[in-house]
């Protein structure tokens, strides 16, 4: 059996106010290539399928066209889980109509395998959405002893990946989803601090050992997860969606596994539909960016600039290096003084509240917040964070 191993999609995702839907069109055109030049059979996407859990009509037409097409055409049987950026209802709400096509979709956690027909096998699949304390309340009650919760929430992570998979046989495949996130997986930037680590953090030994692959999304970065009993690994997304990821070759995972093959074979198939996001360092000031600029350089990707100068670049020069080059997002002035740009020597280290304290006395001339408004600020991130 040939499964193929995609997550975070993240349709309707911009940067900085830039679409990303032609990248998204390309990506499922490229997806179908390797569907049909690898002789897919199963294919499973570890949740986000979307940016926001209202996402923008494109964003879904683009979803439910390509699937769609994608199982009918190839006869092949997809399954799809909800991320923390999905809406679970809201991306099931077609399940019963798409399952008759193949395409099975699970938005909240549950303790029902799926069972996948496959060219006369059977895929057993313990998929579990994005596991929010929220999400699992219909199966389990919430923990009342706060210091236990990170305990209490690896312990239910446990107890549910344990009665998904009890009833597994050796005679079929054996797999599990999740879209979570497993202790010693590397982030970027891009996955929201908010929403990696901390108590919604599991560890290896929760991972089910009576499977032989564990496909997981949430994680930006392809990559292994060490420490668990069988497989484990992040897909990645198809595209990069923050400077962090430079550099970083996005890929999907082809899995080739037999029932009684404990350990499967793993292929790494790099992408190329996304538009590569490049830092230019330019370390002599604006005679090495107008070159570059005349070379074409990167002239299909995101560019990052950090401009080296003695003095403030003048608007005509900001002018015209966008111009030149509409793919460049951010210009980060360099003086003599400064051994890096401001923004990551600031940015990662204070404190929200003090980060929106900066950004309000700037955008108000020098205006400083008080207290009710700095607390309600706090209250709406927190909402923010529990709504994803």
């Amino acid at each position: 059996m040939r499964i193929l191993h995609t997550a975070d999609w993240h349709i309707g995702r911009t940067l900085e106010g830039r679409s990303r839907f032609a990248e998204h069109v390309a990506f499922f055109e490229e997806l179908e290539t390797i569907i049909k030049d690898e002789k897919i059979d199963v294919l499973l996407m570890a949740g986000d399928v979307f940016d926001s859990v209202n996402p923008p009509a494109f964003a879904e037409e683009l979803f439910y066209e390509s699937v769609a097409k994608i199982s009918r055409q190839y006869n092949l049987p997809i399954a799809i889980i909800a991320g923390n950026h999905d809406h679970p209802e809201r991306l099931a709400a077609a399940r019963k109509i798409a399952q008759t096509q193949g395409i099975y979709i699970v938005g909240y956690p549950g303790v029902e395998p799926l069972q996948i027909p496959v060219n006369g096998d059977v895929l057993q699949l313990a998929a579990l959405p994005y596991p929010s304390e929220s999400r699992m309340r219909s199966v389990f009650t919430e923990s009342s002893e706060e210091k236990q919760l990170r305990d209490a929430y690896n312990e239910k992570i446990k107890s549910i990946f344990q009665r998904l998979t009890h009833s597994f046989k050796k005679n079929h495949v054996r797999m599990a989803m999740s879209h979570m996130f497993v202790a010693g997986g590397s982030a970027s930037d891009s996955e929201r601090p908010i929403e990696v680590g901390g108590a919604y953090t599991i560890t290896a030994d929760a991972v089910p050992e009576n499977i032989q692959y564990t496909a997981l999304g949430h994680l930006h970065r392809p990559q292994n997860i060490r420490h668990t009993k069988t497989i484990t690994r992040y897909a990645g997304s198809p595209l990069a969606f923050s400077f962090s990821e430079s550099g970083v070759t996005k890929s999907v995972t082809v899995v080739d596994v037999k029932p009684e093959d404990e350990t499967p074979s793993i292929k790494e198939i790099p992408l190329s539909s996304g538009k590569p996001l490049v830092r230019w360092e330019a370390t002599h000031g604006m005679s090495q960016v107008k070159q570059w600029l005349d070379e074409k350089k990167d002239t299909n990707a995101w560019i990052e600039l950090s401009l080296h100068m003695n003095e403030t670049p003048s608007m005509e020069e900001i002018q015209f290096i966008r111009k030149s080059h509409p793919g460049i997002i951010h210009i980060y002035p360099i003086f003599p003084e400064m051994k890096e740009r401001p923004a990551t020597t600031q940015k990662n280290n204070l404190p929200i509240d003090e980060l929106f304290q900066k950004f309000y006395e700037k955008q108000t001339g020098g205006a400083k917040p008080d207290d009710d408004l700095i607390r309600l600020f706090m209250e709406m991130i927190e909402e923010e964070g529990e709504s994803n």
